[in-house]
This record gives structure tokens, C-alpha cells and sequence, in this order.
């Protein structure tokens, strides 16, 4: 496990979190508080989002409710940044929701997952470049998902979206790096959060089985990238519990 208590290794960053109140991106912003950073976080939900401030109280972690999903809310994340920073290092592009088969849902409920899991991503991440490129630096991180390359059956409409996401990592990747900006694909697998459909009680049993991980494993594989020297960029990372098929 990284000592981020010690050594600080992103003491004075300022990092913006979509999706940071719960589960995986909860798990992130608590870790690169403990390293250091600047942390502002949204969600949907002011009872999730009151709960993550409270974990870290007297942190440099601030956070409003939003939803990634409309636009105006997105902007209105961003104009949140700009007054109360300078610029913005680091984009975590994480907040996402599930959904059921193709056949189990209503073309409502279908635009709103793709909205949220694809569009999202992209609204964050044009904002987040025009403020990035003025300095020739940043990274952004995209939060995607092993179902991206295993395609199974079922939930075809999530895969759909985080193989959308693991495309648009790689193209707006190439785009950017002349301008100085990383860009990092982490594709976790069988993780306990609240976005999956799978009792806590079980999540923990399956976690001492080694066939679940949990968010914070996750968060560790991010500090990992955004560890890495200015010279190298993780382009793509997958992470699986130790038991997995």
C-alpha cells in the first residue's frame, strides 16, 4: 500500500472528482487527500456528498451536488473551480451508472445511462482541456470498466458505454498530448460499490474470497498513475480481483 501520509506526493495539485461521494470515487478523493491534494468532488445526492465531507472533516476536500448527465450542471461545476482556484491539474472522470439488459429497459432509461456514462465523460473533459492546455499540463483519468474488453452477456448497455469510454481514452489521448496533457484509462473489474447489484453483506464475503475488490484498491491504482514521472504516462490499466475468470 502507498504511505501517501509520508511523503505527500500531491501536496498543492487540485484535483476535481466526478462521482466522488460514493463508492470508487469516494475511495480516490479520501486517498489523494491523504497525499496531499486539493480535492473537489460531486454527486447527485446531498445526503451522499454531506457524508463524504463529514468523513473528511477538516480537509482540503470540498464538493456540490451535480449531475454530469446536463451540461448546465457540469458548467456550473467548473465555474465552481474557477473561483475558488487557480487551474485545474487533474480531471477524475469516475461517476457512472448501471443498467439492465437492453430489453429491460425503456429508450428514457437508455438515454439516460448513455448520457451520464458517455456524455458525461466527454462534458467534463472539454472543460477540463480548455483550462489545461493554457498551461501545457494536467491528467485525466477515465474510470472505466473490465466489462469494456470481456463482453459478457447481459448489461449490454453499461458495456456499451465504458467500451465507448475506453475509445474516446485512447483518441482524445493522442489529441492532447501535445498540449502537454495526460490521459489514463483504468479498467477495473468486480468491485464492491453501491453501483452494483450485489447485497454489502455479500460484497464483503466475496472481498475475503479474493473474488471482489474494494474502491480503495481501485484509488491505489490511481495514485500509481499520477505517480508516474513527466516523462511516462500509464495509458491503460486494468485491475481484477486476484480470483476472477
Amino acid at each position: 500500500m502507498l504511505d501517501l501520509s509520508k511523503s505527500h506526493p500531491f501536496a498543492g495539485l487540485h484535483v476535481l472528482i466526478s462521482g466522488g461521494t460514493t463508492g470508487i470515487g469516494r475511495a480516490i478523493a479520501l486517498q489523494l487527500l491523504a497525499g496531499g491534494a486539493n480535492v473537489f468532488v460531486f454527486g447527485r445526492h446531498q445526503r451522499e456528498l454531506d457524508d463524504v465531507l463529514a468523513a473528511a472533516k477538516g480537509s482540503a476536500l470540498r464538493g456540490i451536488t451535480a449531475n454530469q448527465a446536463d451540461p448546465m450542471d457540469v458548467e456550473r461545476v467548473f465555474a465552481e473551480i474557477d473561483s475558488r482556484w487557480p487551474h485545474l491539474d487533474i480531471l477524475i472522470n469516475n461517476a457512472a451508472v448501471g443498467g439492465d439488459d437492453l430489453t429491460g429497459e425503456t429508450d428514457a432509461a437508455i438515454s439516460c445511462i448513455v448520457q451520464t456514462n458517455v456524455c458525461g465523460y466527454l462534458f467534463c473533459t472539454r472543460r477540463a482541456i480548455q483550462r489545461m492546455k493554457e498551461r501545457k499540463a494536467g491528467h485525466i483519468i477515465n474510470i472505466g470498466s473490465i466489462s469494456a474488453e470481456k463482453l459478457n452477456a447481459g448489461g449490454e448497455i453499461y458495456t456499451a458505454t465504458k467500451a465507448a469510454i475506453r475509445g474516446f481514452s485512447e483518441s482524445i489521448r493522442k489529441t492532447v498530448q501535445d498540449c502537454g496533457i495526460k490521459v489514463t484509462l483504468i479498467e477495473p473489474g468486480k468491485t464492491g460499490s453501491d453501483l452494483i447489484e450485489v447485497p454489502l453483506e455479500e460484497q464483503r464475503e466475496k472481498e475475503a474470497l479474493l473474488e471482489m475488490m474494494k474502491a480503495e484498491d481501485v484509488a491505489e491504482a490511481v495514485c500509481f498513475c499520477l505517480t508516474q514521472p513527466r516523462r511516462a504516462v500509464i495509458t491503460s490499466l486494468q485491475i481484477e480481483p486476484f480470483r476472477h475468470q
